[in-house]
């Protein structure tokens, strides 16, 4: 984040919350709005992050706070347990280019060893 980021956080910024990974949300004590197009608009949201800036460290309940698609933030807390579902998974930021990155059987990052073919394949051949 930027020096600019930092001095308009704060001038202008009230801390909503923040989340497990560091990350702290807010919103423009103010009361100003941010011109979303067609004459609207609405209040100012952001986020700073704890770290590299990289937007998959958002966890889903705080992404919809801070695209407008639920108006109260999530509740403080309650974030470990936001998993509204039992089918939903723990929120990971995006691994990619990592070491823990998720590499499948037969990459060359993972050894380049795949198992032998097994044999029940049968290519289809037009009549």
């Amino acid at each position: 984040m930027s020096f600019g980021t930092r001095l308009f956080t704060w001038l202008h910024g009230e801390l909503v919350g923040t989340d497990r990974f560091g990350n702290r949300y807010y919103r423009d004590k103010r009361g100003a709005k941010a011109k979303v197009g067609a004459g609207l608009s609405k209040e100012r949201r952001w986020v700073l992050y704890d770290g590299e800036a990289e937007a998959s460290k958002v966890p889903p309940m705080w992404h919809a706070w801070l695209h407008y698609s639920v108006q109260q933030p999530p509740v403080e807390g309650a974030e470990d347990p936001a998993r509204i579902y039992g089918w939903q998974k723990e929120h990971l930021p995006n691994l990619t280019g990592t070491t823990e990155a998720y590499r499948p059987p037969g990459s060359l990052l993972a050894g380049g060893q795949r198992a032998p073919a097994t044999g029940d394949y049968e290519p289809w051949r037009p009549s």
